[in-house]
């Protein structure tokens, strides 16, 4: 498995079908370029929009915490903030913040493919 030990914001939002969801994406993903991507230890975001429509993630992956801290320490938040606002402000749907508290993890565990528990060999057990 990898060595990644990273830092992830996930911000989470229910929206009120596919045509917001592709809206958010956009203008989160606007904010990234313009405010984000350009600190020390930043390495994406990835955005999922969920196959019914309602809701989108946005998993913003960092090399470390103190990476992250340093931008929170640094950025203009000020700025950052109300232009997050003013996309909100501009969709032509719904959005709406699912986060409870700071939405900061950091990598525990990780299970990537292998075998089968049940196969000597290796090989994927019959699914049948």
């Amino acid at each position: 498995m990898t060595a990644d030990n990273g830092f992830y914001s996930i911000i989470d939002y229910t929206v009120d079908g596919a045509a917001t969801q592709t809206e958010l994406v956009e203008a989160f993903a606007a904010i990234q370029e313009r405010w984000v991507r350009f600190y020390p230890g930043y390495r994406s975001a990835r955005f999922l929009a969920s196959t019914d429509g309602t809701r989108v993630y946005n998993i913003v992956s960092w090399a470390t915490e103190a990476d992250y801290r340093h931008f929170e320490e640094t950025s203009d938040t000020e700025s950052r903030m109300a232009a997050i606002h003013a996309a909100l402000d501009g969709l032509s749907g719904t959005a709406e913040p699912r986060m409870s508290g700071a939405p900061r993890y950091r990598l525990v565990r990780e299970v990537g493919p292998g075998p089968a528990p049940d196969s000597p060999t290796g090989e994927p057990a019959d699914a049948s």
